[in-house]
């Protein structure tokens, strides 16, 4: 699978296929006024049901084994078994499996919010010996310094502030740590993009960089990654389009100040906006759900070398 790098090199220029960023003046998102199933509530309650096929059904269509496996053999840098790992938003572990095949289980450690995505996950064999445990991306419960390598995949797309959680993701990394994330694109076809803002968050390709660089990273890179029948440049999107990476030079805390959080789940909140909001962007994943579908096809169709 090919894959595309962006390095910042200091250059502040927006990549060919995404809109230019919107002022990063506030540590909150900043490509889309809505997305509808984002908050971190709703997407308790989304991930309460698609737990039940979400490693057979619905993962599959947007973060394959080979992209994972490209992920973590090549870009997360995982090349010894003794490196203490953080898994953020690990889910049903799918990518700690990954993890695991390079690293020692006793050594790595999956998070997460979703109490039903990490009954899954306890449940696969190879994960055997890998702490797993509940909790906050924008507030993880580690002291700084902590780990050598910090992984998230298909995660920050549901932070309200992805600013605090790549924040997080410097803290508790120790000198010359690794943090590698995951996630999608903003589409440029607009359709998808009008879907993917509803939804939830799609970073254009600058605004990952500039998040790292902000939180201290130095020698930030990010490549562009999909399924094998993925063609063409990011017309639609995917929930899994690209690996940012960068390396923390100096210990303890990021430089970055930030205000309070953007949301605290602990809080109650409207029933009938949680389920409205629900409601519709269970609409919005349906059309993500059917995009790689239609992407596959076109890919058997479409004689090589012509854009899809």
């Amino acid at each position: 699978m090919a894959s595309t790098n962006v390095s910042s090199a200091g250059t502040g220029r927006a990549p060919v296929d995404a809109p230019a960023p919107a002022g990063l003046g506030s540590s909150k998102a900043s490509s889309s006024a809505l997305r509808l199933i984002q908050h971190k509530r709703e997407a308790l309650w989304f991930y309460r049901f698609i737990s039940i096929g979400y490693d057979h059904v619905f993962n599959p269509g947007q973060y394959t084994e080979d992209m994972r496996d490209v992920a973590m053999d090549e870009h997360a840098d995982l090349r010894r078994p003794n490196l203490k790992v953080v898994d953020v938003g690990g889910g049903t572990g799918f990518t700690t499996l990954g993890i695991v095949r390079h690293v020692d289980p006793e050594n790595v450690t999956l998070i997460d919010q979703s109490p039903h995505q990490l009954d899954k996950a306890r449940q696969k064999k190879a994960l055997k010996g890998v702490k797993i445990m509940e909790g906050d991306a924008e507030d993880l419960p580690f002291l700084a310094d902590t780990f050598d390598r910090y992984v998230s995949a298909g995660s920050i797309e549901y932070w309200p502030d992805p600013q605090r959680g790549i924040k997080e993701a410097y803290r508790v990394l120790s000198t010359g740590g690794l943090a590698c994330i995951i996630g999608p694109v903003r589409p440029t076809f607009w359709l998808s993009r009008f879907f993917a803002d509803m939804w939830m968050l799609f970073p254009t390709e600058q605004e990952y960089i500039e998040w790292f660089e902000r939180a201290g990273f130095k020698d930030v890179e990010l490549k562009r990654i999909g399924p094998k029948w993925y063609r063409g440049v990011r017309r639609h999107g995917l929930v899994i389009g690209c690996s940012v990476t960068g390396i923390k030079t100096e210990s303890g805390d990021s430089p970055l100040q930030l205000g309070p959080k953007a949301e605290d789940i602990s809080k109650h909140g409207n029933p009938i906006l949680v389920f409205v909001r629900f409601l519709i962007g269970t609409i919005c994943a349906t059309y993500f759900f059917l995009v790689p579908i239609y992407m596959w096809i076109k890919d058997k169709i479409v004689p090589r070398g012509m854009p899809i």
